[in-house]
């Protein structure tokens, strides 16, 4: 909205001149639907006399005292901001307003189950939503200590940063609690969660021999199937590894995971009250894939606890430095703690998959990226900040060692807690306990953008000995930089068992040809894998005999982290215009089924279905997307009963229907006619196969509300809402349409849900003609709606599977005419006509 961005300027200037002591913050939460009543107290230093000003967005600002002065609130607030003059040495400020709870899942955001109509509240404050609840110093480096006390109903859970107080009656049903002051922290990571939430505790014993109590919470109508158990397990595993490798035991007092609706994000990592999406929630049977991205996820936000909640960065161009911490760190955890051993497989398969799309949009940044303002930061949490980040630290813990690698984080924990920094202050650590220089590493892997190629340079002799083998780097024009890599490099032969590993070497590569005299003299492979166990930041490329090798026994490979390399660098090859996206297809339905790991499968089919929609030549589309159609029907008959590629490819051919004969039957699977052994076709799964029926134009709009009447639930809304827009023929476009743009009272799940309906690939002929209309709305979008809505309309409406010229052009020529558009809203638009011209070059090669 206009007037609530935050320059980075504005704030190092405030920071010079504040220094923030403590907050009283009161809530009133019993004063209606709409608006609750705020009451603020901060106390803080400052340079005397100076002015400044406090952030808040308020709907009325009835009260402002400043060390017992009354302020007229009609001239100190304006535009989220209270100016303050005259300060002095020490201050006090008082600041009581009616704030509004919202339905965006940003500041304070307020639910109605459908299903017993009970309301549940639970905070979001990052990047800049605290000031939605309270009067505070919104940037990270103003830390502080809070102290809440809530007024709500007396029957209501309220769970905050501190533990939480035995209640005091107030009357009438309503009661008080009184939470003592946090630790010192930062105000986007404190936090509220208030309604009549179910739960259960356990506890665990700390590092330092304190008792930790531990609590899980979700709404009543999901308590059935809140796992709490294997929560609570998979917690108990990620302390006990954290506080090993961190050398540093849990500095807070409790440890509560709340799981809560219409959440934007996996989860946030508020101290001691951790929120996380329903999703992880699982009413219907899920993929492995999603169960273990559940505990990634948790471990993600455990790691936090230490690395963003104890040690802070200053301003949000270290943002990298929490999320691409926590990416390794619980990546990490997963594989060496947990069941889940082949995390590292999964990474691959997702996280890097991400990072080298976003690396090579027009977007891309330093990892270490310029962040000037708030809505910089807002458009900044993607593939660089989060699995590229994550990809380079992974690089540097070989390249420094890693356990000097958690040596030096312990020393920087130990160093810096409850305080804020720099990325120079982690590497000073990381130089001490490795004697590695790093200014230099940094400079290439942090302060520049792009991705590199790495490819094999092989010559052999009459006999198939190996004479030559160099590895050589590229890098794009725009983004030049050659960078040092510690890479594995791996042999593979056919055998009676497979495609095994005969030899590994281990090297550092820097940069355009790195000669490897080791590998002279040995045999040529029947595959030569270049970052074999995938330590190294960077595309790979397979030489001739290698991709030959790998079409024809990609399933044989046994190691499933190769098999996700080698599925990563076809993938590649078909994104970059080298190879066909025709054969592509052909490697996916060839391969897939004997495929064992679920990340990989579910990324696979992702790119499967996205390659026949936009990347084969637009003359042989229709009768390729038939063609997958069938192929994963097949794949789902010929799976064994009951297992998670019987799951995988039963949803996978439901979004893949493309002809009526498929639509129908997805209609038979729904309805129990086509039956596979081991799989029920439960609410989940019944709403993902409705949703495919709506797309092919085999249900109308009745049916779905229906299917909604009798799965009345927030999770059937979010179906329902997909299921109507995803409905062919311009009239259901538009209703969709309208209610997004036209309607600005949806809440977040509802409007990411219908958007993704919209888009639905098999009705992109309907999308045409509100090419218009979408450029027409993106100034009033951004203008008019928080930044969370705004970004899922800006990217959700944009009719990318039409995936044509004519929506290039359009794109260009809104780029071309609105230079002075917000940048963050250019930068939306610029990543999706990104999306566009990358599919026009692969169809142009496919055509070939």
């Amino acid at each position: 909205m206009p007037g609530e961005n935050l320059t980075r300027t504005e704030a190092q200037e405030r920071r010079a001149v504040v220094d923030t002591q403590s907050y009283d913050v009161t809530l009133d939460l019993t004063t209606g639907a709409e608006v609750f009543r705020s009451t603020s107290v901060v106390r803080f230093t400052a340079t005397e006399g100076a002015s400044t000003f406090i952030d808040l967005i308020a709907r009325d600002v009835l009260e402002i005292t400043l060390n017992g002065v009354a302020i007229d609130p009609a001239t100190a607030f304006a535009e989220s901001r209270i100016a303050l003059h005259g300060l002095a040495a020490e201050n006090e400020l008082r600041v009581v307003a009616d704030c509004l709870y919202t339905n965006t899942g940003e500041g304070l955001h307020r639910f109605v189950d459908p299903v017993d109509n009970e309301v549940y509240l639970y905070s979001q404050f990052e990047v800049p939503d605290s000031r939605r609840v309270f009067a505070v110093f919104e940037q990270p480096d103003l830390k502080a200590t809070f102290a809440f006390t809530i007024t709500a109903p007396a029957a209501w859970k309220v769970i905050s940063n501190s533990p939480t107080p035995e209640p005091v009656a107030a009357g009438d049903g309503v009661a008080t609690w009184a939470f003592e002051p946090t630790p010192k922290m930062s105000s986007y990571i404190t936090a509220l969660i208030a309604g009549p939430y179910e739960s259960t505790h356990s506890e665990l014993t700390n590092a330092d021999g304190r008792v930790i109590p531990l609590g899980v919470f979700a709404r009543k109508s999901l308590w059935q199937h809140m796992d709490y158990d294997y929560i609570f397990d998979k917690t108990r595993e990620g302390f006990a590894y954290f506080e090993e490798k961190f050398d540093y035991p849990y500095p807070f007092a409790k440890y509560d995971q709340l799981f809560v609706p219409e959440f934007n994000a996996g989860a946030m990592e508020n101290i001691g009250a951790v929120t996380f999406t329903e999703a992880y929630v699982f009413r219907s049977k899920v993929t492995d894939a999603i169960k273990e991205r559940r505990v990634v996820t948790i471990l993600h936000e455990l790691a936090h606890m230490w690395f963003g909640d104890l040690v802070t960065m200053k301003w949000w161009n270290d943002l990298w430095l929490n999320e691409s911490f926590a990416e390794w760190a619980s990546t990490i955890a997963t594989a060496e703690a947990t069941e889940w051993t082949e995390a590292w497989t999964t990474f691959n398969a997702m996280e890097k998959t991400w990072a080298y799309r976003q690396d090579q949009l027009p977007s891309t940044h330093p990892i270490v990226a310029e962040i000037n303002d708030l809505e910089d930061v807002q458009v900044n949490f993607d593939g660089i900040t989060y699995a590229k980040g994550g990809s380079v630290l992974k690089q540097l813990a070989a390249w420094v060692g890693i356990e000097e690698f958690f040596a030096g984080v312990a020393a920087y924990f130990k160093k810096h807690a409850y305080s804020n920094t720099e990325v120079t202050d982690l590497l000073t650590e990381l130089e001490a306990t490795s004697g590695r220089e790093l200014t230099t590493w940094a400079k290439k892997w942090l302060d520049t953008a792009g991705v590199n190629t790495l490819t094999p340079l092989i010559e052999t002799n009459t006999t198939g000995t190996i004479t030559r083998f160099a590895i050589t780097q590229t890098a794009p024009a725009d983004y030049p930089t050659i960078r040092p890599h510690r890479l594995g490099v791996g042999f593979y032969d056919l055998t009676a068992d497979g495609l095994e590993r005969v030899h590994y070497a281990e090297l550092d590569v820097d940069g355009d040809r790195t000669e490897v005299e080791e590998l002279k003299g040995l045999a040529q492979p029947d595959l030569v894998l270049l970052n074999d166990h995938d330590l190294a930041y960077a595309k790979i490329r397979l030489d001739e005999r290698s991709l030959k090798t790998a079409i024809d026994h990609l399933g044989e490979i046994r190691d499933p982290l190769a098999r996700s390399l080698v599925w990563g660098a076809a993938w590649d090859m078909t994104r970059d215009a080298e190879s066909a996206a025709s054969d592509y297809i052909d490697l996916v339905l060839k391969n897939i089924g004997s495929e064992t790991e679920s990340t990989t499968i579910r990324t696979t089919l992702q790119q499967l279905l996205l390659t026949a929609n936009n990347y084969v030549a637009p003359a042989d589309r229709e009768a390729t997307r038939a063609r997958v159609g069938d192929g994963l029907f097949a794949l789902a008959e010929a799976a064994e009963a009951g297992s998670d590629n019987q799951l995988q490819f039963v949803q996978a051919t439901a979004s893949a229907a493309a002809t009526p004969e498929q639509v129908a039957r997805v209609a038979q699977i729904r309805s129990g006619e086509i039956a596979f052994e081991g799989l029920e076709i439960d609410t989940d799964l019944s709403w993902a196969l409705l949703v495919a029926l709506a797309s092919g134009g085999a249900v109308d709009a009745a049916a779905i509300d229906d299917a909604l009447a009798a799965d009345n639930t927030a999770k059937g809304g979010e179906f329902a809402a997909q299921a109507k827009a995803a409905l062919p023929g311009h009239e259901a476009k538009q209703i969709a349409w309208d209610s997004l743009v036209a309607n600005a009272d949806l809440p977040n799940t509802i409007v990411r849900s219908a958007a993704l309906g919209f888009n639905n690939p098999s009705t992109r002929e309907d999308l045409t003609a509100f090419i218009p209309a979408y450029f027409d709305s993106l100034a009033p979008i951004w203008e008019s709606r928080t930044y969370q809505i705004a970004n899922y309309l800006v990217t959700g409406l944009y009719p990318s599977s039409l995936a044509n010229a004519e929506l290039r052009a359009a794109t260009q020529e809104w780029l071309k005419a609105n230079g002075s558009a917000a940048p963050a809203l250019r930068r939306l638009v610029q990543e999706n006509l990104a999306g566009v011209e990358r599919a026009l070059a692969v169809q142009d090669r496919d055509a070939e």
